[in-house]
């Protein structure tokens, strides 16, 4: 057939049965599109499969291949970025190994882990008056004090662009579980009153010692051990970020089938820990104290006003003053990277070029982003940070 009157798909149809061999630039593209180095495509096999933790999300199956992909390439792209910190921390002469990964069991109860976390983080889970009414607020100290326990926090969720954007409900988390440099990454793509859910939780995993992948919170009966620890590290989150007993007072208590009441409550606790509606929801449902209909009814309102609010953001977004990129840049790969690539680059410990293979940046941009590191002192928070 003359190759001039082929559709791209079935060019694309000969290079994969392998009747027609690419040439070295569409290799070049086809490494760029499928996030894989260019020697990949000259081995005599399949590279084998690299080590990513488990898959926990109770949803796998119901994701689309193609943002499973996504979501592979991001998960790999963390992990070598994770092993060339952790090389460095293991050539220093004193690596400081962080105790509390691994830490935790499933046998010895929510409680416990929940207090270990609580003495680590030196965060107070159980004085209300910290909280300000505002995730998003939450959401900074918790990241921050997770930060200085020496976990690295990154807060991603595309490929590069909006273009690759990876929905929430593809992921909402996972952990890389190490001793010597723990990651744990948030999907900017979920909303910020989630965002202090998602983080304890993942954090849960690292003192499980499991790295892995999570997504939404289920109230199904886990079948599987991976459901299992979904769920243990679900109700770590729910215990530390509204403490058994003293979040309901205050608060009318409702029967469990009153869904009016049931809304009105759960909004008030919310407001007043800072956190998520449909975490209140998903922490009274596992205590019982809301019916199973009642919860799945709140749900779909919340989920239907969350998926409204993203279409108005998305449609508003061409108009609004676009933040600038360093200042994302900053926000999303948090303090702990930031800091930890900084004092690293000024000793003279790693080069421009691998710094910019650790900050997921080119190697031109790494001495502004460390510039604007050292003019804001460390911080990286803005009043903007909620929209980014």
């Amino acid at each position: 057939k003359d190759t001039a009157k082929q559709s791209a798909i079935e060019k694309l149809e000969l290079l994969e049965t392998g009747e027609k061999q690419p040439t070295r630039s569409q290799l070049a593209k086809i490494a760029t599109a499928y996030s894989r180095p260019l020697l990949t495509f000259y081995l005599s096999a399949p590279p084998a499969e690299g080590r990513k933790g488990e898959d926990f999300r109770q949803t796998a199956s119901s994701i689309s291949k193609r943002e499973n992909a996504m979501l592979d390439v991001l998960r790999r792209d963390v992990r070598a970025r994770q092993e060339m910190v952790r090389s460095i921390i293991e050539d220093d002469d004193e690596p400081v190994e962080r105790r509390f990964v691994g830490s935790a069991r499933i046998a010895q109860g929510v409680s416990n882990t929940v207090q270990s976390m609580a003495q680590t983080l030196e965060f107070n889970h159980t004085d209300v008056t910290v909280r300000r009414g505002d995730p998003a607020t939450l959401f900074r100290l918790l990241r921050t004090k997770a930060e200085s326990s020496g976990v690295f926090v990154l807060m991603l969720g595309d490929l590069g662009s909006w273009h690759s954007a990876i929905p929430a409900e593809v992921f909402r988390g996972f952990a890389i579980s190490d001793p010597l440099a723990p990651f744990v990454v948030l999907n900017t793509n979920d909303a910020v009153a989630a965002r202090s859910f998602t983080l304890i939780h993942e954090l849960a995993h690292l003192w499980l010692g499991q790295s892995g992948v999570s997504g939404a919170p289920s109230i199904d009966t886990p079948s599987n051990s991976h459901a299992q620890i979904e769920q243990f590290c679900n109700d770590v989150a729910g215990e530390f970020l509204l403490p058994d007993e003293l979040f309901w007072n205050g608060v009318q208590r409702f029967e469990p089938t009153n869904l009016a009441a049931a809304g009105t409550a759960i909004a008030t606790i919310a407001q007043r820990w800072s956190v998520s509606e449909p975490m209140v929801a998903y922490r009274l449902r596992r205590r019982n104290e809301i019916s199973s209909d009642v919860y799945q009814s709140l749900y779909s309102q919340y989920l239907a006003r969350w998926q409204a609010a993203k279409a108005k953001e998305k449609a508003e977004r061409k108009d609004e003053v676009k933040l600038p990129d360093l200042t994302k840049k900053k926000f999303r790969l948090g303090s702990g990277l930031l800091e930890f690539v900084h004092r690293t680059v000024r000793d003279n410990g790693m080069t421009y070029t691998k710094a910019a293979k650790v900050l997921g940046t080119k190697p031109g941009a790494v001495e502004p982003l460390l510039k604007k590191f050292e003019s804001s002192n460390g911080s990286f928070f803005s009043a903007t940070e909620g929209r980014i």
